[in-house]
């Protein structure tokens, strides 16, 4: 991974240089190069990002044959970046892609039929289409033992140390062990990494690895739980040689979506630990996976339209991550590459596919979207039943306290005060975050509730004198009273969450 990082580090006269023997190569002819070149003219590779001019030279090698043409051309038929969007188009190119022998079309086509994505859902077709990448990444697999890089949400900090040297002064160690019993986990599986190989001028200590693995594990970090699985797989004097623990927490990793997890899964597979054979996350371990690092520093970067169109080619394959990477671009109105009315319907799609998947904040903005007409016609109803199932399904603290205000304001749903005031005290319990929305969602219900009630006695007894109340306080008494009775459910709630 050090030596990819490196690489996404080359100067802008090497950057140069490349893209300029590519260009020769090119015009001489050389069918290699001339997609290299379509690859870098569509993906930014050299900073030099031309979709026109990569969309004719593709359009030129898919009439000489190239697989790897026929497959840029459907991926960009299907997001109609730079040509006419068309699924029917996209279909065809990736057909004949997979029949050329593009192992990301057959990837496609079978995250299409597996989820019937403008295709009937055929289950068996999907197989036959993961089980060809799966037996070509089982080869890869056995002649190499490198990590694929990290999945990085861009809405999630990697996981990582701050510090750049390459030895770790004491005090800082000492201060790291700090943060990390204190709970801080991103350090806690930082450490964790160090003791495991050694780095830093730390010494390998299996033990300290394994300790500060398990506590970030129990903390819910799935690079945590992957390291653990990898020391069972290899099997040391901390964590001896055993599978079924392996296999254990690389699943529980790749359940995250996992990099590391979705790898030793791939070795227990093909080599015969007895294991079933899971296709997809398998085939989600190819070269092709190394664009999540690209496009992060194309990110990272400022190079927006080229980040996008990478994760979003990674995201055509089937990848969760990459489809809500993709959404979130086009969400940031940044994006060049695409007419702005596209934009919302495109991330509405992505999220879509990336719920499906699992994602519970993915199903959460699904539930925005139809509560602000964002790419789609507002719909209250629909946006409470993503809601709910992001609640009941995942536990989403966001989607309780959303569902709450919809049942308090009876938004595409019957109003009921009992079960907002249960959502919101269930958001609360759930988020420590949500304490503070809570308090304030609850104050303002239960003051609007109490001032409706006050309305009703006040109209009800409009009737009657009270002259004691009138003598006494003045003909503004009921002011009077809603500000006391305010006052104390102020309190009461700042006693309640405090």
């Amino acid at each position: 991974m050090g030596i990819k990082i490196l690489q996404q580090s080359k100067s802008q006269k090497q950057k140069a240089e490349a893209y300029v023997f590519f260009a020769k190569a090119a015009n001489m002819g050389n069918l290699k190069a001339m997609e290299k070149m379509a690859d870098a003219l569509l993906f930014g590779n050299f900073g030099m990002q031309n979709i026109t001019a990569a969309i004719q030279l593709y359009e030129s090698l898919a009439k000489e044959g190239s697989y790897k043409a026929q497959n840029a051309l459907g991926f960009l038929s299907s997001y109609g970046i730079g040509m006419e969007y068309n699924q029917a188009k996209a279909l065809i190119y990736y057909t004949f892609g997979s029949a050329g022998g593009s192992m990301m079309s057959q990837m496609i086509l079978g995250y299409r039929y597996l989820s019937g994505i403008n295709v009937l859902q055929n289950c068996e077709v999907a197989l036959n289409h993961y089980k060809k990448v799966a037996d070509y990444i089982a080869d890869k697999l056995e002649k190499s033992e490198s990590i694929p890089v990290e999945k990085v949400r861009l809405t999630e900090r990697p996981e990582n140390l701050s510090s750049n040297s390459e030895i770790l002064d004491w005090d800082i160690y000492q201060y790291y062990k700090f943060l990390a019993e204190r709970g801080d986990v991103q350090i806690q599986v930082s450490l964790g990494q160090l003791h495991l190989i050694g780095r830093k001028g730390l010494d390998q200590d299996y033990y300290k690895a394994l300790y500060y693995f398990l506590k970030a594990a129990k903390a819910g970090s799935a690079n945590a739980m992957a390291f653990i699985g990898k020391m069972y797989l290899e099997g040391n004097a901390a964590a001896p040689q055993n599978n079924a623990t392996a296999f254990k927490y690389f699943s529980m990793a790749a359940s995250k979506g996992n990099a590391i997890g979705l790898h030793g899964l791939g070795l227990l597979y093909f080599y015969g630990k007895g294991v079933p054979v899971l296709y997809k996350g398998v085939c989600e371990l190819g070269h092709w996976a190394e664009k999540f690092l690209t496009a992060y520093f194309a990110y990272k970067d400022g190079d927006i339209d080229s980040s996008l169109v990478q994760y979003a080619l990674l995201a055509e394959m089937g990848y969760e991550v990459a489809q809500s990477n993709s959404a979130f671009i086009l969400e940031s109105k940044k994006v060049k590459i695409l007419e702005k009315e596209k934009m919302y319907p495109m991330a509405l799609l992505l999220w879509n596919r990336a719920a499906i998947q699992g994602n519970a904040f993915a199903r959460v903005k699904i539930g925005d979207y139809h509560y602000y007409g964002y790419g789609t016609k507002k719909d209250y109803q629909t946006a409470a039943t993503h809601y709910s199932i992001a609640a009941d399904k995942y536990h989403s603290a966001q989607a309780m306290f959303n569902l709450a205000y919809m049942y308090e304001h009876g938004l595409g749903i019957a109003k009921d005060i009992h079960l907002a005031r249960r959502l919101y005290d269930m958001a609360a319990q759930t988020s420590p975050d949500a304490h503070i929305p809570v308090f304030f969602a609850l104050m303002k219900l239960e003051t609007v509730h109490l001032l409706q009630d006050i309305l009703f006695f006040k109209q009800f007894t409009m009737c009657w004198k009270w002259m004691k109340l009138d003598n006494t306080l003045g003909p503004y008494w009921d002011l009077f009273v809603i500000g006391l009775i305010v006052a104390v459910l102020i309190f009461l709630l700042r006693n309640r969450y405090g």
